[in-house]
């Protein structure tokens, strides 16, 4: 094999503040080769996007690095900033996993996707946007020629991130690190950023670090994978045999997690209890909590355990690996067992009712911007919810699902149609009163990132709609918001943080915990896992 693109060894880094210091990733290792595909998965907060941080260079200040980051000839731990600009413009191209932010809002699609080789001399800028279309034109973007004087409100979700591929590979880097490139676009266009990030590869020969939580793109595109919990690596090896033969009880957890289109009827086997928290990792295995095998184990609780090799080119962190076979074997007996009930017929009224609702919005032309058409995004769409029923509208992106969402919620306003909740017409009702009806009616947007209010702590973000509607003290106040937070899986200890101290998970979850703190009768669903680990 040849010499790997990147080296990783003993790598650790802790946050340091004014509290205790917080090891985000404790010693990992790890190499990366050409024309391979190396996934990284685990759960939100396991040390998955700390870990690409550090390789690039981009670790906040608070962080301590420690270990070895040997990119080519260069080692990042000790680089200095003018030698890591360098390596981020040549040897590294960085895919985030939200484009929105990645992509400057004021600035043409097709100056960003060339401002990298432009800054470092590798193009002219009068090639720039000649060079910007042909780049266009190799992730598949239609009329290249055309979207590339364009912004990046003007471009679709999944348009925006194969932009944000193009400008990532546009250097012919040797390292290219993609962070859930993938999240929240739908099946096709997700397949879709898949095959160009595949063509793309393989015209470069680039070695590729994917981060992701979904396994079926891991399945799909990954060569190896290595699966990270509680800042470690607890298993890797090739992927065909972590999906076949997994040695560690975390991956056999992941795995059962998956949804399954042949097993409708079947409940998910969810992994029991709460990812660590890194401040307070627990002593011995950090999985021995939440572990069928080792929760009750003495040398478990107290001895962590190596990354070992069990099999050639396959290691697992488990004391009692050569268990897990059977573990894994009989994952599915537990899904099969909580079958779920046919719901029965319901008399009384619906909750919700929409009877064909439309929504278009006007194309504007000319000087005086004068109408002179409509998108139909929503074009006569009935449907009933009933108490106590689950409706589900999937489709592909620019379908008209979030439109029909936000227009029952009230916040696109209706062209047409009508929406009674509770019997009730809502469509035309004054802003006051539609906020009454919202005390039953709450929404969870798609975007955990520009959904919650970056100038406030998450505890006030959920308790602001108790407050809003006057029910604060009423509903317990500061014990209901810790109940609330604890039911998403988040301890009490973080009421005083701000959003940009969590993962992009961990962030839906906090929006997920705002929407139920009024006890609504209707909850509506934008994506709302779109962000989450299995």
């Amino acid at each position: 094999m040849s010499e790997p693109v990147l080296s990783v060894r003993g790598l650790s880094v802790t946050f340091v503040g004014a509290g205790r210091p917080v090891p985000a990733v404790r010693g990992i290792d790890f190499d990366v080769y050409p024309n391979e595909v190396l996934g990284i998965v685990g759960e939100s907060g396991s040390g998955k996007s700390v870990t690409s941080l550090a390789i690039t260079g981009l670790l906040p200040e608070t962080a301590r690095l420690e270990g070895s980051i040997q990119l080519g000839n260069v080692e990042v731990t000790t680089a200095e900033a003018e030698t890591l600009r360098q390596m981020r413009g040549q040897d590294v191209g960085m895919i985030f996993q939200d484009p929105t932010t990645t992509l400057n809002p004021v600035f043409q699609i097709g100056r960003q996707v060339t401002e990298g080789q432009v800054a470092h001399g590798q193009i002219p800028q009068s090639k720039a946007r000649e060079r910007g279309i042909e780049l266009l034109r190799e992730v598949d973007i239609p009329d290249p020629t055309g979207r590339v004087v364009q912004y990046p409100h003007e471009f679709s979700g999944g348009m925006r991130q194969r932009a944000v591929i193009a400008m990532a590979m546009a250097g012919r880097p040797r390292l290219i690190i993609a962070d859930e490139p993938t999240t929240a676009l739908d099946v096709t266009v997700q397949a879709q950023v898949l095959s160009v990030l595949a063509k793309r590869q393989a015209d470069t020969g680039a070695a590729v670090i994917l981060i992701t939580h979904d396994l079926g793109v891991i399945a799909e595109v990954a060569h190896r994978v290595a699966v990270m919990y509680g800042g470690r690596i607890v298993e890797t090896g090739r992927v065909e045999e972590i999906f076949k033969r997994p040695k560690h009880p975390y991956t056999v957890g992941l795995l059962k997690s998956l949804p399954r289109i042949d097993a409708a009827e079947e409940r998910l086997v969810p992994i029991t209890g709460q990812p660590p928290n890194p401040a307070r990792l627990p002593k011995g295995c950090t999985f021995h909590p939440r572990c069928p095998i080792g929760r009750d184990r003495p040398l478990c609780q107290s001895e962590e355990p190596p990354l070992a090799e069990t099999d050639p080119g396959h290691r697992s962190a488990c004391h009692y690996a050569d268990e897990v076979a059977k573990l894994f074997a009989d994952s599915l007996q537990g899904r099969a067992a909580a079958t779920v009930a046919a719901a029965a017929p319901k008399a009384e009224p619906a909750l919700l009712s929409v009877d064909n609702l439309k929504v278009y919005f006007p194309i504007k032309a000319g000087l005086l911007r004068r109408r002179v058409g409509w998108v139909r995004a929503v074009d006569g769409v009935s449907l009933t919810v009933n108490a106590g029923e689950t409706v589900g509208l999937v489709g592909e992106s620019g379908c008209g699902k979030t439109t029909t969402g936000r227009a029952i919620m009230g916040l696109i306003k209706a062209t047409g149609g009508s929406v009674r909740f509770a019997g009730q017409e809502v469509t035309q009702l004054p802003p006051a009163e539609i906020r009454k009806v919202r005390r039953n009616m709450q929404y969870i947007f798609q975007d955990p990132y520009s959904s919650l209010n970056p100038i406030k702590t998450v505890g006030d973000i959920v308790a602001e709609p108790l407050r809003i509607h006057g029910i604060y003290d009423e509903m317990g106040g500061e014990k209901r918001i810790q109940q609330l937070f604890e039911l998403v899986g988040l301890p009490r200890t973080v009421l005083g943080r701000y959003p940009r101290e969590f993962s992009g998970g961990q962030r839906q979850r906090i929006g997920i915990a705002r929407a139920l703190a009024l006890q609504p009768k209707l909850l509506i669903l934008d994506e709302p896992v779109a962000a989450l680990d299995v």
